[in-house]
């Protein structure tokens, strides 16, 4: 059963940074595509970035030169360092693992960004 557990979200202050992270169990971490989404009930779901298993990365235009994801695979988890978070980044994060055509998510962590 895939479980992936994201943490490290909460308040900061514009201008913070902030690091997420997302541990998965239940698959073979090393061969999946990871990525990390955002949302908030009132705002479309958008996508954020993605690393494959081969470690390539992309980004959305939004947050290029922003955040950065990254892997590690002997610790089964995904990170997202956000740095120079704006009000706008205030978000629930998710992270989803994909392999072919099957997409599972996580519960999400709640970004807030505010003075």
């Amino acid at each position: 059963q895939v479980q992936l557990v994201e943490s490290g979200g909460g308040l900061v202050q514009p201008g913070g940074s902030l690091r997420l992270s997302c541990a998965a169990s239940g698959i073979i971490f090393s061969s999946y595509t990871m990525a990390w989404y955002r949302q908030t009930p009132v705002k479309q779901r958008e996508w954020v970035a993605t690393i494959t298993s081969g470690d390539f990365t992309t980004y959305a235009d939004s947050v290029k030169g922003q955040f950065t994801i990254s892997r590690d695979n002997a610790k089964n988890t995904v990170y997202l360092q956000m740095n120079g978070l704006k009000p706008e980044d205030t978000d629930v994060y998710y992270c989803t693992a994909q392999e072919g055509l099957i997409t599972d998510w996580g519960q999400g962590t709640q970004v807030t960004v505010s003075s």
